[in-house]
């Protein structure tokens, strides 16, 4: 009977220490959690060692580290950070999902909000509320995702810190080092930027050393993301010429499973484009803007003539049949908007369409479906497989070419990932046209990125001032997205007085309007890639009538099966930056001005107009998507 007792006993005495050990366990691991600052108020904390750094790019992966979030957007300046702490708080995890990034690309992009605030168009003084200089808009519902993400080190232990999208926006949360200040509450009362000492930041693996009496080592940065690495392949645009010719000779699409009446049109088509006769003079187009003017002519008008296109009834709102017509995005709601409207091209019964479009937006799908802070995208693209999935069970259209007669408009970054594998045969247009990311040049349309600042009046401000009052040699302004604009502002900010190139400029209307006056007064506008090859500033250029440098590698310029961008452009290899001045007062002044003159001819070519005309924007993308499909279509 003592026995069983004294067993009895033992048995409480080890659930004891077991439960002790478990509630010593939670509370170690309750410091770690947002709401640990007040029980990390109570320990002792080392004075003389209170320096943390982050760094970007540097792997740990502890398997009890936890993931942090810092919540503070406002990471510009140091000076904007002296009496502000950063929140800190608890995420699931700090691995990306395949190395892709989670935040919009160069740019970017509309305040989070609403749909009705999406496409409000005014505030109250007439001017448009949501002007951030272009790309240089970030969403406040996503988050930037790193390959390795950023590391927060104090003392012997590692942290995972995951920065939210609107510090994005900031180049410090990039590649450069940080100094922090820990207070007895765990807040941080002030972030400084460490730079190289010549007024620019920091790029690559050289950091700045650390000022005297910081006791923490200043190690180089051993991984980056993606977007923060000069490209490890370049397509140089005459070889992107090439292949152009070369698809265009042997045609990869999908041949038809069984051929139709409409595939014969197709092909009628095609022979008649490439044997009509050549065009010598035409009062309606600018022949330099074009590869070949009479290819260009005869195929608008047969695409006018014989073109029929079926619009799926598919799919919900907000991500199908809802476009946003102002902001970064609003390329592809303008687009939608027209084709769903059109009722010169959009036929009712699906068996008379040459082509069948897919009404999403990519915008919509990231606002509507994203997770936030999850670094995984895998949802978005199973909502648009599934997608493909049904209209292929309902139809037999899409089984018959395997989707190469379909098309799809997008302009959102993430694009590209969430229409791979299940789409990979349709006809894509992108504004991320990208040839390292799958981008099928002679297949796919590189779709121009029209930042679109007023709903109700898309060409609000449109036009220039006249060459000869043109002062100002090149002019950039615009956040630090991505590796190449650090480069632009290290070697010509504050450099050259003819070269305007500069950092972020403040919000309001004074500097929109500053801004706007630098595009029509300058003669050339520097369009540097930001965390994605596109930039709207290539087509903000043209709005303004100002020559755009395109400074990009493997970015397919916008219509470039048809359009001969030399006559309107200059595109500059990304390392010849340190050269841009003497590239751009090498060219003669005749050259200047006949570059000029076809940006002034090609502007009709970039425009939306709320009734579409002949040659706008509208008509230039549906042309695209069809002399590819022209060019592309295979019968047995």
């Amino acid at each position: 009977m003592d026995s069983y007792y004294s067993v009895k006993i033992e048995k409480r005495k080890w659930l004891f220490l077991v439960g002790l050990v478990a509630l010593t366990h939670l509370f170690c691991q309750s410091l770690m959690l947002p709401y640990g600052n007040a029980l990390l108020s109570l320990l002792p904390i080392d004075k003389n060692n209170n320096n943390v750094i982050l760094k970007a790019g540097e792997s740990y992966y502890l398997s009890s580290a936890k993931t942090l979030t810092v919540d503070n957007p406002r990471m510009a300046r140091s000076s904007n950070l002296d009496n502000e702490s950063i929140l800190v708080r608890g995420a699931k995890s700090a691995t990306s999902y395949n190395g892709i990034r989670d935040v919009d690309d160069d740019k970017r992009s509309m305040e989070k909000g609403k749909l009705q605030k999406m496409n409000s168009d005014v505030d109250g003084d007439g001017m448009v509320d949501d002007f951030d200089f272009v790309e240089d808009e970030t969403l406040n519902n996503v988050n930037k995702d790193t390959e390795e993400g950023f590391i927060m080190q104090n003392g012997t232990s590692s942290k995972v810190v995951v920065l939210d999208d609107e510090s994005s926006k900031k180049p410090l949360l990039i590649n450069s080092v940080f100094e922090l200040k820990s207070k007895s509450d765990v807040s941080f009362d002030k972030i400084k930027e460490i730079s190289d000492g010549e007024g620019h930041h920091l790029l690559g693996n050289n950091f700045a050393s650390l000022k005297k009496g910081s006791s923490v080592m200043n190690n180089a940065v051993k991984k980056k993301m993606k977007c923060e690495m000069p490209p490890k392949t370049v397509t140089p645009i005459g070889e992107m010429q090439r292949l152009l010719v070369r698809h265009r000779a042997r045609s990869r699409a999908m041949r038809p499973r069984w051929s139709s009446e409409r595939d014969h049109e197709i092909l009628t088509a095609k022979l008649r484009i490439e044997s009509g006769p050549t065009l010598k003079n035409n009062g309606e187009l600018y022949a330099p803007l074009f590869r070949n003017v009479s290819m260009f002519k005869r195929s608008y008008e047969l695409m006018e003539r014989v073109l029929k296109i079926y619009v799926y009834k598919e799919g919900e709102k907000p991500i199908f049949h809802q476009p946003i017509l102002k902001g970064l995005y609003a390329s592809e709601g303008w687009f939608m908007k027209l084709m769903e409207g059109n009722k010169r091209f959009v036929v009712k019964d699906p068996k008379k369409a040459h082509l069948f479009y897919m009404p999403f937006s990519a915008r919509m799908l990231e606002y509507t479906l994203y997770v936030r802070n999850s670094h995984n995208r895998t949802n978005l693209r199973q909502y648009l497989k599934d997608y493909s999935e049904k209209i292929a069970a309902k139809y037999h259209f899409w089984n018959r070419t395997g989707g190469a007669d379909h098309f799809l408009v997008a302009c959102h970054d993430w694009a590209p990932y969430e229409t791979r594998h299940h789409m990979e045969h349709c006809i894509k247009a992108l504004c991320n046209a990208d040839v390292t990311t799958g981008f099928k040049i002679g297949r796919d349309v590189s779709f121009p990125e029209t930042y679109v600042r007023s709903a109700r009046n898309p060409l609000k401000d449109l036009g220039g001032k006249p060459p000869s009052q043109r002062h100002i040699l090149a002019f950039y302004a615009g956040n630090m997205h991505g590796y190449l604009r650090p480069i632009l502002l290290h070697h010509w900010k504050d450099k050259d007085p003819e070269m305007k190139i500069l950092g972020p400029m403040p919000p309001g209307v004074a500097s929109k309007m500053n801004y706007i006056h630098h595009m029509k007064s300058s003669k050339y506008c520097i369009c540097p890639k930001g965390y994605e090859v596109n930039s709207p500033r290539i087509v903000e250029a043209i709005f303004y009538e100002c020559v755009p440098v395109i400074i990009s590698d493997n970015f397919v310029p916008p219509f470039f099966e048809v359009l001969n961008w030399e006559a309107f452009s200059v595109i500059i290899a990304e390392n010849d930056i340190p050269n841009l001045k003497t590239i751009l007062v090498s060219i003669p002044e005749r050259k200047y001005l006949d570059m000029q003159l076809g940006v002034r001819k090609v502007q009709r070519h970039f425009l939306w107009h709320a009734k579409p005309v002949k040659y706008d924007l509208f008509h230039m993308t549906l042309h695209s998507i069809w002399y590819n499909r022209v060019f592309q279509i295979k019968l047995r």
